[in-house]
């Protein structure tokens, strides 16, 4: 059953309410998929009418825009940790993929970005995802740069490339239910299922070993 509130009035209980929604849509994702988890669900663990839940997010998927810009931040911050002892161009696609690896919820939406998460949404909110997700990837550009020798417009791209086919390879990588079952059945079906680790290193180690010869 649906708990009652009042409504927020003071900033600090509406940013207390605004981190409650954001924290059971973190939690209902994290069990069962950012595709799975609907607004009226979120609203639901979070005690709340889905018309108040509106009255801090526009819709379902400006919650999760605002959660991917949050789980930017977080891989960014990985990232920086694990460059301070990279010393070449394996290390620091390495500390790409483990950090990235290390954070499903953020391959998990960045799955699925492009396709509904960047779609209704208001104009402020698109803006705000965009300034943070480029501004991180020109900041971690530049400490790739140095730990590999890349310009700092090619480690930039190093980043968004590892960014880009985690998303990709991602839902690939963990298939639902019924293509689970088809590789259960059939290894040689299963061969072709990429693993994500492996899949991902490799394909920025080929980048960056193109990008020079591309100047």
């Amino acid at each position: 059953m649906t708990r009652t509130f009042l409504r927020a009035r003071r900033p600090e209980h509406k940013q207390q309410r605004r981190e409650a929604i954001l924290s059971a849509a973190r939690e209902l994702a994290a069990a069962s998929g950012v595709r799975n988890v609907s607004l009226g669900a979120v609203a639901e663990a979070v005690g709340l009418a889905k018309s108040n839940v509106v009255r801090y997010f526009g819709t379902r998927e400006e919650i999760y825009l605002v959660l991917a810009s949050e789980e930017w931040q977080r891989w960014a911050d990985a990232v920086t940790d694990r460059l301070r002892t990279a010393r070449d161009t394996a290390g620091a696609v390495a500390a790409l993929a483990d950090t990235i690896i290390d954070q499903p919820l953020f391959c998990d939406l960045l799955s699925h970005l492009s396709t509904s998460l960047e779609h209704n949404v208001s104009v402020s909110a698109a803006r705000e995802f965009k300034v943070t997700a480029l501004r991180t990837v020109a900041g971690l550009g530049a400490q790739v740069g140095r730990a590999t020798g890349l310009t700092d417009t090619e480690g930039a791209e190093l980043v968004s490339a590892a960014a880009g086919l985690a998303g990709m390879l991602y839902p690939a990588a963990n298939p639902p239910p019924t293509l689970a079952e088809v590789y259960a059945q059939d290894p040689e079906l299963a061969a072709h299922c990429p693993q994500l680790r492996p899949s991902l290193v490799r394909a920025l180690m080929a980048l960056a070993a193109g990008l020079p010869t591309l100047r």
